[in-house]
C-alpha cells in the first residue's frame, strides 16, 4: 500500500492522489493515481524540490480538534473541515483554543436550552465542540481564576459573527440569571434588536450586516450572577446614510419609519413611501424578501420601552431620524459657478424645520453659504451646488451619528447596575479582514484593527503553548511564528501612515495627491512592506498578515478630518426641539471618538466616567483630533482591555457566496483560514509536537505491536519500551508527565505498523478456515455422490431390463400389423394414382408453358429495373456521402472558430494585464487571423455545397415523381424492398466509415488544443497572481449577502417548537378517537351478530327471495354465502325497529346500474331471437350446401338448446332448494351453524358456479352462430379495390404480399373476361393491376420502415443517454463507497449488486414475456401460411372456385403491452376478496410473495375500473376491501404476523394511492411509466384518509399485541423477585437501564425522547441505593431525583423493605424531611406512569419504484379469473 498525498489544484484548491512508485531522492516526477481513475505525473519545483503534503490515515479524519490531527498543514485542515460539515453536518471545530464556526446557512436544533443545559458545567474537551462551550468555559474561568474574560468573534459579513455573539450573550444569560429582580438578561438580550435597526444595513452580501464593531462587557457579582452590562461601538459606516450602492440599502430603521407612516402617532412626520426619499432609494432594493418592516418597527420599540426608554423619547429619536429622510430631498438650484439658492418655501426643508424646531430662514442660509474666519475679520461666501449638497450630506451623517451615540448611551445606562461589579465577560463582535477591488480609508482602519488583533492572537497561542510544555516537563525550544510588528509599526509608529495623513490634514493646502507623495518618499523601497502600484500614483500597497491589499488615497484627507459647517451645528444647538441640542452637548466637552467621526465609518469609543477638565483652548485643540487618531486611542483601549482578560476566540466561515445550506467552497474556505489565523495555529502547533497521546490511550491502541514478555505493570515504562523499538529517532517523540508528545507524521507511521500487524494476522486466520470448511465440505460431497450413485445404477439396471422385455413383445405385434396395413395401403394408393396421373399430367404441363411465357416476360422487366435501381443508389450514395461531409466540416468549423474566439479574448485580456507581452500576444493574433481567412474559406466552401446539394435535391426530386408515374416503376415494385435494404445496410457502413473519420478529426483537434494551451501556459504561470488577486476580488464584490431573519430566529424556533407540539397532541387525540372508534365498531359487530342469532332462528322464511326479482339477479344476490348473511338483517328488521346506516347514493346508483343492465340484457335477448330467426330463414335458403355443413350447424344447434336446456333444469333446482330451505321451520336445521344448513349453502355455491359457466358457454356459441351465418351469406370481397388495398396495407412481411396477390391473380381471373383482347387469357391486364396495388403497398411499407429506422435511431440515443446517466451514477456511488469505512463499503457495494442484479432479472423477465409473445404469434402465423400452401397444392375446379367463397387474408392482430392493469368480473369480486385478503395466510403463502404484493394487485384492479370510468366499480371493490381487512384483523386480531402482514399491505395500498393519484406533490419520485399509470377519472382522497385511519387503528392494534407478548416475559423475569429481594433486583433494574441508554446512543435515539422517558426508572434506582440517614443524605436525593414526583419519592421510601437484619427501614423522619424540603415543588400528583400510552404515529410517504407492468401473479393465490390488461 503506497502513502497517499495531497497535491495543488486550481479549482479544488488541493487533491487527493496515490503514489503509484516509491519516491528516491533526485526524482523529478512523482507517479501519481488520483481518486477519480486518473493517472498524473507530478514535477517536482526543481528549486524548492519540496515534497507533496502527506494525508492523515482515516482514523484521525474528522477529528474534533485540528490540533490532533498527525500531519499538520492548509490541506489536512481543509479536509478536515470539510468532512465535519458536509459529511457529519457539524459546523463547529476546535483549532487548539480556536473556535471554527461554518455559517450553515440552515436553522439548527442546537441551541435550545436542553442543550444549554448538557453543556453548562462540562469540561471543553469532554464534549463535541460548539459555541456553549466556548462560553462555559470563559464563565468557569471567570469564576474559578477570577479574572476577567473576552470572546472575540471575528470573520467576513456574512460569517454568522453576530449570531454567534447573541447565542454567547444567551447562555450567559441562561446559566446564571440576574441578581437582582429586573431581568437584566433580558435587558442585555433586547438590546440587539435596537441595536441592529440603527446599525445594521442590507449589503450585497448579507441581508442584516453589521456595519459597526460593537464590544459588550456583560458584568457579574461575587456569586457570578448578571447584574448589568456595558457597549463599545467602532467604526460606524455613516456614508451610508447618504448613499447606497446597488442592491443595497439604508439603516433598518428607515424603512420600518417607512413602512410605518400610517400609524396615527407617526402622521406629524409626514412619512410615505421608501423609494420617495433620496436616502432610501439609491439601491433600487427597498424590500428585503421575508422581513416585514412594520413587524420590525414594533420589536424595536418593544425593546426600547423594555430597556425604559420613554415613549416621547422614543417618538423624539423618530423625529430625528424622519427630519435626516426629509433632509435628503432639499434640493438646490445654482445661479452661477461658485453660488446656489434653495427654491422659497421649499417643502422638504420647511419639513425639516418643524420637525427639528429650527428657522427656516437661518437654516436656508446657511445651507448655502459658509463663514471665513481671518484674523482680523470674518466673511460670509457663498458655496457651489455642489459644495452644498456635500454640506448637507455632512450635515445628515453629523446627525445621525450623534443620535447613534446618544441611543447607545441611554442603552447603556438601561444595562448599568448599582451593585459593585466583581468581574465581567466581555463579547467582542468586530469586522473582519476586508480587501475590495477599491479600498479606501475604511478598509484601511479595519484592517488595522485586524493586525492589532492578529498580534494579541499570536502572542496568546504562542504562551499557550509554551506553557503545555512546561507542565509536561519536556525540553522545547523556541518556536517561530509570524510577528506583525512591522506592519503595525509602518501604519502607527513616528512618521508613519497615519502621523502622515495628520500632519497633511493640518497642512492648508494639503491634498491627497501630495500625501501620497509623502508616502512614497518615506516609505517606498524602505520599508518591504510597503509597496507602490506600477500605473498608479495616487495609491499603495501594505502587506497585511493576511494578503496585499491596495489603497486608493482619494478621499483620505476628507474622511480623515470629518468637516461639518459650525454654523449649521449652532442653528441646530438653538432648536426648540429639547431633545435635539441635548445630543451636541458633548461638543462643549472633551469630545469622545464617538463624535467624531470619519465620512466612512464612526470610531466609538468608551467615554470616561469622570470627564476631563481643561482649558477652553485645550477643549478646542481636542476638538479638531482627526479620526485616525481617535481610533487609534480606541483601539489601543481595547488592545489594553483585551490584555487584561483571558480571551477566548471564535472564527466564522462563510462556506460559499451564495448562502446555499450545507455548500463548501475550498477556495472561499481557504481564504478565509488565512485571513483568520487558523493556519497560523496550526503552523505553530506543527513546529513543536502536534499529537499527544496519554500514556493509557497509547496502551489500549498499540497493543497488537507489543509482544507478551515487553508488557509490564507499569503502563509508562511498557510505552516507552515499545516506542525505543518502533520509533528509533528519539527526537520524534518526547515522555512527559501525563502524556506522549510525538512529531508530525509519527502517529500515521505507528498506524501503518499496526494496520499490517492485524492485516497479517487476518490472512493466517482465513487461511485455516477457509481450508477447514473446504475439507469438511469436500467429504460430505463425496459421501452423498456415492450414494446416489448406488441407488441411480440400480434403478437404470431395472428399467433396461424392463425396457428389453417391451421392445421385444412389440416388435412381434408391429410386424403382422405392418404387414396388413401395408398390403391394404398399396392396393387403395395403386387405384387412386392411375387415376390421378391422367388428370395431373396435362395440368402440369399447362403450367409448364405459363411459367415459361411469364418467366421470360419477367426477365425482360427485371433488366430494366435493375439498371435503373443501380444508377439511383449511386446517385443518392454520392448524395449521402457529400451531404454528411458537409454537416461533418461545417460543425468542425464551427467548434474550430469558437475555440479561436475563446483564445483571441483571453489574449486580449492578457494583453490588457501585461504591457511587456505584445510581441507574444502579435504572434498569437496572427494565428487567430489566419485560422479565421481558414474558416471564412470552408464557410465558402459549405455554402457551394449546400448550393450543389440543393441542386440536386430538385433534380432528384423531379426524377422521383418522373419515375413514380412510369409504369416500368410499377413492374419492377417487387424487387426495390431488397435494393432498398441493400442501401441501408451500406449507407449504415458509410455511416461508421464517417464516425471512424469524426473521431480522427477529434483527435487531431484535441493534439491542436494541446499545442494551443501549450502557447498560452507560460502567460498563465506569469500572471498567476494578479489572477489569484482578481478572483479575491470577485469574490469580495458578492461576499456581503447573509443575515437575513436573525431577529426572528429565537420566535421562529419557539413557534416551530409549540407548533410540533401542538401537531402531536392533535394527532394523538384523533388517533385515540380513531382507537375508540374501532373498538365501538367492533362492539357494534358483535352486537349485530348476537342479535342476528336472537332474532332470526326462529324465522327462517324469510330468506326467501321476492318473485319479481330475475334470475341474473338472482345469481348476483345469492352467489356466496357472505352476501346472503349481510342481507338478512335488512329484510328482516320491522319499520319501528332502528335501522343501520346506508349509503343511499350508493344505493341509487346500484339500483339505477341494475335496471340498466336488466334492459341491455331484454334487448340483448331481442337481437338474439332475430339473429336466430335469421339463421333459420338462411338454412331454408341453403339447402343445397353441402352435406357436411348443414351437419355440423345442426350439432351445434342441438348443442346450443341442449344447454339451454340444461340452464333451465338448473334454475329449476335452484329455486327448488331456496324453497326448501326457507320452509324449513326446525331451528336447529336452519342455524347458520347446522351441518345441514351448511351442505345446503355449499350445493347452492356449487350449483351458481355452474351456472355461470353455462350461461358463459350459450353466449360463446351464439356468438358463433352469428359468426357462421355472416360467413354463409355469399360475399364478393376480393373484387372490391377498396377492402383489398386496406387489407394489403395491414400486410408487413413478402410472404404476406404473395399470398395476396396469387388470391387476387386467382380472383380477378373468374372476373376478367371482358379483357381477352389483350392476350388469349387476359394475364398481362392483371399482372399490371397487381403489380399497381403491390407498388402502392411497398412505397407505404417503405415509409413505415423509415419511420421505423428514425424511431430505432431515437432509442438507440435514449439508451446512450441512459448508459451516460448510469455511468455518471455509478461514479457517484463509487465516489460514495470510497469515502466510506471498509464495513460499510462492502455491505453498500453488495447491496447495489442485489438491486442491479434485482433489475436486470425484472428486465430479463420482461424480455422473455415479449419473446414468448413473439413465440406465439410466429406459430399462428406459421400455422396460416401451412394451411394457405395445402389450400394451393389441392386439385381444384373451376366450378368449384366459383361457388365457394374466397375468405380474405386473416392477419393476426399484434398483441399490446401490459399497462399494469388487471379486469375482473363484477361477480368475481367477492371472490377476489376472499382469496386474496380473507384467505391469505401471511405463513403460509404469502410468505413467498413480494413485499406488498397484495396491495398491488388491488391497485392495479382499481386502476382497470378508474380506466373505465367505472365509479360503482370503484366504490365496491375499496369498500369491500377496507371490509374484509377489518374482518381479518377481528379474526385473528391476536397474531402477530397477521396484523403486521396487513399493516405493510395497507400502506403499500395507501401509498399507491399517493403515488398513482395525478398530484405533483406524490409524482416527484416517479419515471415517466409510472406517470403513465396515474389515474385520470376518478379523486380518492376521502379513501386515502379512510385508508390512512385504518392503518393507524392497525398500528394501535399491533402495539397491543406486542404488550400481550412482551407483558409475560416481563413478569417472568420480574416474578421470583419480592419485595425482600428489592436489593437484589436494583443491580439487575440499573443493569437493563444501562443496557437500554447504550443501545439508544448506538441507534442515534438519544435526542428523540425516550432517555427522558427512563430517567424516572434510572432515579428510582440510584434512590434505593443511596444512604437514607442524615440531612445531607435527604438533601442529596432530593437534588438527584429531579424526575421523580414527591408522591413517587415517599412511596419508594415507604415501600423500602431491608434484604437482612443489618440494615433498617427508612425512618418517618427522614421520610418527613423529604417531604418538608419538596414541598415547595410543584409536580403532578400521578403515582405511576401510564404504561397504556401510545404515542401518535404518521407514516411518511415512501414511493415504490417497482413497475406495475413487471408484476406477475403465482398461480398459488388462486385468481386465475383475473386478466392482465
Amino acid at each position: 500500500m503506497f502513502a497517499r498525498v495531497w497535491i495543488p489544484d486550481p479549482e479544488e484548491v488541493w487533491k487527493s492522489a496515490e503514489l503509484l512508485k516509491d519516491y528516491k531522492p533526485g526524482d523529478k516526477v512523482l507517479l501519481l493515481h488520483l481518486e477519480e481513475g486518473k493517472d498524473l505525473e507530478y514535477r517536482l519545483d526543481p528549486k524548492t524540490k519540496e515534497l507533496p503534503h502527506l494525508r492523515n490515515p482515516d482514523i484521525l479524519v474528522g477529528e474534533n480538534d485540528l490540533t490532533a490531527l498527525s500531519y499538520l498543514h492548509e490541506p489536512a485542515v481543509l479536509h478536515n473541515l470539510r468532512v465535519r460539515f458536509i459529511d457529519s453536518k457539524l459546523i463547529y471545530t476546535y483549532c487548539g483554543i480556536v473556535l471554527v464556526a461554518i455559517n450553515p446557512y440552515e436553522q439548527l436544533p442546537i441551541y435550545g436550552e436542553d442543550i444549554i443545559n448538557a453543556y453548562s458545567g462540562q469540561n471543553m474537551g469532554d464534549m463535541d465542540p460548539h459555541i456553549f462551550a466556548v462560553a462555559e468555559e470563559a464563565y468557569k474561568q471567570m469564576a474559578r481564576d477570577e479574572r476577567n474574560q473576552s470572546i472575540i468573534v471575528s470573520g467576513e459579513s456574512g460569517a454568522g459573527k453576530t449570531v454567534s455573539a447573541k447565542y454567547a450573550m444567551r447562555y450567559f444569560a441562561t446559566v446564571s440569571g440576574s441578581a437582582s429582580e429586573a431581568n437584566v438578561e433580558e435587558k442585555v438580550l433586547a438590546s440587539n434588536p435596537i441595536m441592529e435597526s440603527i446599525g445594521n444595513a442590507k449589503t450585497t452580501r448579507n441581508d442584516n450586516s453589521s456595519r459597526f464593531g460593537k464590544y459588550i462587557e456583560i458584568g457579574f457579582d461575587k456569586r457570578y450572577r448578571i447584574i448589568g452590562a456595558n457597549m463599545r461601538t467602532y467604526l460606524l459606516e455613516k456614508s451610508r446614510v447618504v448613499f447606497q450602492a446597488e442592491e443595497e440599502r439604508n439603516y433598518h430603521i428607515f424603512y420600518q419609519l417607512c413602512a410605518s407612516a400610517k400609524l396615527p402617532e407617526f402622521k406629524m412626520l409626514r412619512l410615505g413611501n421608501a423609494d420617495d426619499f433620496n436616502y432610501t432609494q439609491q439601491g433600487g432594493s427597498p424590500v428585503i424578501e421575508g422581513v416585514d418592516d412594520a413587524k420590525e418597527m414594533a420589536h424595536t420599540r418593544q425593546a426600547c420601552t423594555l430597556l425604559g426608554i420613554s415613549e416621547s423619547h422614543q417618538m423624539g429619536i423618530f423625529r430625528i431620524l424622519a427630519g435626516i429622510l426629509h433632509l435628503g430631498n432639499v434640493g438646490f438650484t445654482s445661479r452661477d459657478a461658485d453660488s446656489c439658492t434653495i427654491p422659497p418655501k421649499h417643502e422638504p426643508l420647511c419639513i425639516f424645520c418643524d420637525l427639528m424646531g429650527v428657522d427656516y430662514e437661518e437654516m436656508c442660509h446657511w445651507l448655502c453659504h459658509r463663514k471665513l474666519a481671518t484674523a482680523t475679520e470674518t466673511y460670509i461666501k457663498p458655496i457651489s451646488k455642489l459644495q452644498a449638497t456635500n454640506a448637507r450630506d455632512a450635515l445628515a451623517k453629523h446627525i445621525y451619528a450623534k443620535l447613534f451615540n446618544w441611543i447607545v448611551d441611554n442603552v447603556n445606562q438601561a444595562l448599568h447596575s448599582a451593585v459593585k461589579q466583581h468581574s465581567f465577560i466581555g463579547v467582542l463582535d468586530i469586522y473582519g479582514f476586508e480587501t475590495f477591488e477599491i479600498n479606501s480609508f475604511e478598509q484601511f482602519c479595519i484592517n488595522y484593527a485586524n493586525e492589532k488583533l492578529q498580534q494579541q492572537f499570536n502572542m496568546h497561542v504562542f504562551k499557550l503553548e509554551q506553557e503545555e510544555y512546561m507542565k509536561e516537563q519536556i525540553p522545547w525550544t523556541l518556536i517561530d511564528f509570524y510577528d506583525n510588528q512591522p506592519c503595525i509599526n509602518l501604519i502607527e509608529s513616528k512618521l508613519g501612515i497615519l502621523d502622515l495623513l495628520d500632519e497633511e490634514c493640518k497642512m492648508p493646502k494639503g491634498t491627497d495627491d501630495t500625501w501620497a507623495q509623502k508616502l512614497y518618499n518615506t516609505h517606498l523601497n524602505k520599508c518591504t512592506l510597503f509597496e507602490k502600484p506600477r500605473l498608479s500614483n495616487k495609491a499603495f500597497i501594505i502587506q497585511h498578515f493576511a494578503d496585499k491589499v491596495e489603497y486608493q488615497c482619494e478621499g483620505f484627507l476628507e474622511k480623515n478630518k470629518d468637516t461639518v459647517f459650525e454654523e449649521q451645528i449652532k442653528v441646530l444647538k438653538s432648536s426648540k426641539f429639547k431633545m435635539l441640542p441635548e445630543l451636541f452637548q458633548d461638543d462643549e466637552k472633551a469630545i469622545s471618538p464617538t463624535s467624531a467621526t470619519s465620512s466612512g465609518r464612526t470610531p466609538l469609543m468608551r467615554t470616561p466616567a469622570k470627564p476631563t477638565k481643561g482649558r477652553p483652548g485645550q477643549m478646542a485643540k481636542e476638538h479638531k483630533k482627526t479620526v485616525g487618531h481617535q481610533f487609534r486611542n480606541s483601539l489601543h483601549l481595547l488592545m489594553e482591555t483585551l490584555n487584561a482578560t483571558t480571551p477566548h476566540y471564535v472564527r466564522c466561515i462563510k462556506p460559499n457566496d451564495f448562502k446555499f445550506p450545507f455548500t463548501f467552497d475550498e477556495k472561499r474556505a481557504v481564504q478565509q483560514l488565512r485571513a483568520c489565523g487558523v493556519l497560523e495555529t496550526i503552523r505553530i502547533s506543527a513546529a513543536g509536537f502536534p499529537s499527544r497521546w496519554t500514556y493509557q490511550e497509547f496502551f489500549s491502541r498499540y497493543r497488537v505491536l507489543m509482544k507478551q514478555k515487553d508488557v509490564l505493570s507499569d503502563r509508562k515504562q511498557t510505552c516507552k519500551n515499545v516506542l525505543e523499538k518502533l520509533i528509533l529517532d528519539k527526537d520524534k517523540y518526547q515522555f512527559g508527565k501525563t502524556k506522549i508528545f510525538f512529531r508530525a507524521g509519527q502517529v500515521a507511521y505507528l498506524e501503518k505498523l499496526r494496520a499490517d500487524k492485524l492485516r497479517a494476522a487476518c490472512i493466517r486466520i482465513q487461511k485455516i478456515i477457509r481450508g477447514w470448511l473446504l475439507r469438511k465440505k469436500y467429504l460430505r460431497m463425496r459421501k452423498a455422490a456415492i450414494t446416489v450413485q448406488r441407488y441411480v445404477r440400480g434403478y437404470q439396471a431395472r428399467c433396461y431390463a424392463k425396457f428389453l422385455r417391451r421392445t421385444k413383445a412389440a416388435t412381434i405385434v408391429q410386424k403382422y400389423w405392418r404387414m396388413f396395413v401395408v398390403c391394404r395401403r398399396y392396393k387403395i394408393r395403386r387405384a387412386a394414382t392411375i387415376v390421378l396421373q391422367s388428370y395431373l399430367r396435362g395440368f402440369l404441363a399447362r403450367n409448364r408453358y405459363r411459367k415459361i411465357l411469364r418467366e421470360h416476360k419477367a426477365v425482360i422487366i427485371q433488366k430494366r429495373v435493375r439498371g435503373w435501381l443501380a444508377r439511383t443508389h449511386y446517385k443518392r450514395s454520392m448524395h449521402a456521402i457529400i451531404y454528411l461531409q458537409c454537416c461533418f466540416r461545417r460543425m468542425m468549423a464551427k467548434r474550430e472558430l469558437k475555440k479561436l474566439k475563446i483564445e483571441a479574448r483571453s489574449v486580449e485580456r492578457y494583453k490588457k494585464l501585461h504591457i511587456g507581452m505584445e510581441n507574444k500576444i502579435m504572434q498569437l493574433q496572427r494565428k487567430v487571423d489566419e485560422q479565421n481567412k481558414d474558416y471564412k474559406c470552408l464557410v465558402e466552401k459549405l455554402t457551394n455545397l449546400e448550393g450543389i446539394y440543393n441542386s440536386e435535391t430538385e433534380k432528384l426530386r423531379s426524377d422521383l415523381e418522373r419515375l413514380q408515374l412510369s409504369e416500368e416503376e410499377a413492374k419492377v415494385a417487387t424487387g426495390r424492398v431488397l435494393s432498398l435494404q441493400e442501401e441501408i445496410a451500406k449507407l449504415r457502413k458509410d455511416l461508421e466509415q464517417t464516425r471512424s473519420e469524426k473521431k480522427c478529426i477529434e483527435e487531431r483537434a484535441d493534439q491542436y488544443k494541446q499545442e494551443t494551451e501549450q502557447l498560452v501556459s507560460n502567460l498563465k504561470e506569469e500572471n498567476t497572481l494578479l489572477k489569484q488577486e482578481k478572483e479575491a476580488l470577485n469574490h469580495r464584490i458578492v461576499e456581503q449577502a447573509k443575515e437575513m431573519t436573525e431577529t426572528m430566529e429565537k420566535k421562529l424556533v419557539e413557534e416551530t417548537k409549540q407548533l410540533e407540539l401542538d401537531l402531536n397532541d392533535e394527532r394523538l387525540r384523533y388517533q385515540n378517537l380513531l382507537n375508540e372508534f374501532s373498538r365501538l365498531e367492533e362492539r357494534y359487530d358483535d352486537l349485530k351478530e348476537e342479535m342476528t342469532l336472537m332474532v332470526h332462528v326462529p324465522k327462517p322464511g324469510h330468506k326467501r327471495t321476492d318473485s319479481t326479482h330475475s334470475s341474473n339477479e338472482s345469481e348476483y344476490t345469492f352467489s356466496s354465502e357472505i352476501a346472503e348473511m349481510e342481507d338478512i338483517p335488512s329484510r328482516t328488521e320491522e319499520p319501528s325497529e332502528k335501522k343501520v346506516p346506508l349509503d343511499m347514493s350508493l344505493f341509487l346508483k346500484l339500483q339505477k346500474r341494475v335496471t340498466e343492465l336488466e334492459q341491455e340484457k331484454q334487448v340483448m335477448q331481442d337481437e338474439l331471437d332475430r339473429k336466430e330467426e335469421q339463421v333459420l330463414r338462411s338454412k331454408a335458403k341453403e339447402e343445397e350446401r353441402p352435406q357436411i355443413r348443414g351437419a355440423e350447424l345442426e350439432y351445434e344447434s342441438l348443442k346450443r338448446q341442449e344447454l339451454e336446456s340444461e340452464n333451465k333444469k338448473l334454475k329449476n333446482e335452484l329455486n327448488e332448494l331456496r324453497k326448501a330451505l326457507s320452509e324449513k321451520s326446525a331451528p336447529e336445521v336452519t342455524a347458520p351453524g347446522a351441518p345441514a344448513y351448511r351442505v345446503l349453502m355449499e350445493q347452492l355455491t356449487s350449483v351458481s358456479e355452474e351456472l355461470d359457466v353455462r350461461k358463459e358457454e350459450v353466449l360463446i356459441l351464439r356468438s358463433q352462430l352469428v359468426s357462421q351465418k355472416e360467413a354463409i351469406q355469399p360475399k364478393n370481397t376480393m373484387t372490391d379495390s377498396t377492402i383489398l388495398l386496406e387489407d394489403v396495407q395491414k400486410m408487413k412481411d413478402k410472404g404476406e404480399i404473395a399470398q395476396a396477390y396469387i388470391g387476387l391473380k386467382e380472383t380477378n381471373r373468374s372476373s376478367a373476361l371482358d379483357y381477352h383482347e389483350l392476350n388469349e387469357d387476359g394475364e398481362l391486364w392483371l399482372v399490371y393491376e397487381g403489380l399497381k396495388q403491390a407498388n402502392r403497398l411497398l412505397e407505404s411499407q417503405l415509409q413505415s420502415q423509415k419511420r421505423s429506422h428514425e424511431n430505432e435511431a431515437e432509442a438507440l440515443r435514449g439508451e446512450i443517454q441512459s448508459l451516460k446517466e448510469e455511468n455518471n451514477r455509478q461514479q457517484q456511488l463509487l465516489a460514495q463507497n470510497l469515502q466510506l469505512p471498509p464495513e460499510a463499503r462492502i455491505e453498500a457495494s453488495l447491496q447495489h449488486e442485489i438491486t442491479r442484479l434485482t433489475n436486470e432479472n425484472l428486465d430479463l423477465m420482461e424480455q422473455l414475456e415479449k419473446q414468448d409473445k413473439t413465440v406465439r404469434k410466429l406459430k399462428i402465423f406459421a400455422k396460416k401460411i401451412g394451411e394457405l400452401e395445402v389450400g394451393q397444392m389441392e386439385n381444384i375446379s373451376p366450378g368449384q372456385i366459383i361457388d365457394e367463397p374466397i375468405r380474405p387474408v386473416n392477419i393476426p392482430r399484434k398483441e399490446k403491452d401490459f399497462q399494469g392493469m388487471l379486469e375482473y368480473k363484477k361477480e368475481d369480486e367477492q371472490k377476489l376478496v376472499k382469496n386474496l385478503i380473507l384467505e391469505l395466510k401471511p405463513r403460509g403463502v404469502a410468505v413467498n410473495l413480494i413485499p406488498g404484493l397484495p396491495a398491488y394487485i388491488l391497485f392495479m384492479c382499481v386502476r382497470h375500473a378508474d380506466y373505465l370510468n367505472d365509479d360503482q366499480k370503484v366504490r365496491s371493490l375499496l369498500t369491500s376491501t377496507i371490509n374484509s381487512i377489518k374482518k381479518v384483523l377481528k379474526k385473528r386480531g391476536d397474531d402477530f404476523e397477521t396484523v403486521s402482514f396487513w399493516l405493510s399491505n395497507t400502506c403499500r395500498f395507501l401509498h399507491c394511492l399517493k403515488q398513482y393519484s395525478g398530484e405533483e406533490g406524490f409524482m416527484k419520485h416517479n419515471t415517466s411509466r409510472q406517470n403513465e399509470h396515474c389515474l385520470t377519472n376518478f379523486d380518492l382522497a376521502e379513501y386515502r384518509q379512510v385508508l390512512s385511519d385504518l392503518a393507524i387503528q392497525i398500528y394501535q392494534q399491533l402495539v397491543r399485541v406486542l404488550e400481550n407478548i412482551l407483558q409475560p416475559m416481563i413478569g417472568k423475569a420480574r416474578a421470583p423477585l419480592g419485595i425482600a429481594a428489592c436489593l437484589s433486583f436494583v443491580p439487575i433494574n440499573k443493569y437493563n437501564v444501562s443496557q437500554l441508554e447504550e443501545w439508544l446512543r448506538d441507534k442515534n435515539l438519544m435526542n428523540s425522547g425516550a432517555k427522558e422517558t427512563l430517567e424516572p426508572l434510572i432515579q428510582a434506582a440510584q434512590l434505593l441505593q443511596v444512604k437514607k440517614k442524615t440531612d445531607d443524605d435527604a438533601e442529596a436525593i432530593c437534588s438527584m431525583c429531579n424526575a421523580l414526583t414527591t408522591a413517587q419519592i415517599v412511596k419508594v421510601l415507604n415501600l423500602y423493605t431491608p434484604v437482612n437484619e443489618f440494615e433498617e427501614r427508612v425512618s418517618v423522619s427522614f421520610i418527613r424531611t423529604i417531604q418538608m424540603r419538596l414541598r415547595d415543588r410543584k409536580d403532578s400528583p400521578q403515582l405511576l406512569m401510564d404504561a397504556k400510552h401510545i404515542f401518535p404515529v404518521t407514516f411518511p410517504f415512501n414511493p415504490s419504484s417497482l413497475a406495475l407492468e413487471t408484476i406477475q401473479i403465482p398461480a398459488s393465490l388462486g385468481l386465475g379469473f383475473i386478466s392482465r390488461v
